[in-house]
């Protein structure tokens, strides 16, 4: 559960539903290195009801499309018939952000090393491109290693992976070209949390700690036990 402590200040939060939480989540893109419209939002919260979690829970979770994606041994990978563990924690980014990627893979990778062996072994973390131009399969496995070697990276063309980030309320976008030849890549920058039933009901916005991230990830696999 999250931490009580006096001082600390819970955020957790219930949407709608997808329709809603998908059109918030769509419209708060960050663009990576460049100018961000900030944490993304999520529409239909309900400040009211206190449901013990740090991410915003879906009244409506998501449907996990079957649509797949390449993983880094150049097998097809879905995010719905591949995903065998109780919990698995996707985020859509790129290896080229300078910034709000990099704190958020390395906010999942403390957040595992927060959870007792048992629980370790039932959480997935999955790593998504946004920019599969630049992410080859090579370069998207030197990236997630560096966070944590059990982490899956996955690429594919980039239509895809719109279709994908777009089933799951996360918009991905290719921004535009900088004077130094390369671009900005926009994208939303929720981590989107999947069950074993292909279903995904709880979003967590970029802010979320690693801290946060064990509490809720703990909760939510005692409530699955």
């Amino acid at each position: 559960m999250a931490d009580r402590r006096p001082g600390s200040r819970p955020r957790p939060r219930s949407a709608a539903g997808p329709a809603a939480a998908g059109l918030a989540l769509s419209l708060a893109l960050t663009a990576c290195g460049g100018s961000s419209t900030g944490p993304a939002q999520i529409v239909g919260a309900d400040p009211r009801e206190d449901d013990g979690r740090w991410g915003s829970v879906l009244t409506q979770p998501y449907t996990v499309p079957s649509t797949a994606l390449v993983a880094t041994d150049g097998s097809s990978y879905s995010l719905a018939e591949d995903t065998e563990a109780p919990l698995t924690l996707v985020f859509f980014g790129y290896t080229n952000c300078p910034d709000i990627c990099q704190v958020v893979m390395a906010s999942l990778a403390s957040a595992m090393t927060r959870l007792a062996p048992e629980q370790r072994d039932q959480v997935e973390v999955v790593f998504v491109t946004t920019d599969p131009a630049r992410d080859d399969a090579a370069v998207v496995q030197d990236y997630v290693e560096r966070f944590d070697p059990s982490f899956t990276g996955l690429t594919g063309d980039l239509p895809t992976i719109v279709e994908v980030g777009n089933a799951l309320g996360v918009a991905v976008e290719k921004g535009e070209r900088l004077p130094s030849g390369g671009y900005e890549v926009t994208h939303g920058t929720q981590v989107v949390g999947i069950t074993a039933d292909d279903r995904a009901p709880i979003v967590w916005t970029e802010g979320t700690s690693a801290a946060q991230y064990a509490a809720d990830v703990a909760a939510l696999l005692e409530e699955d036990a």
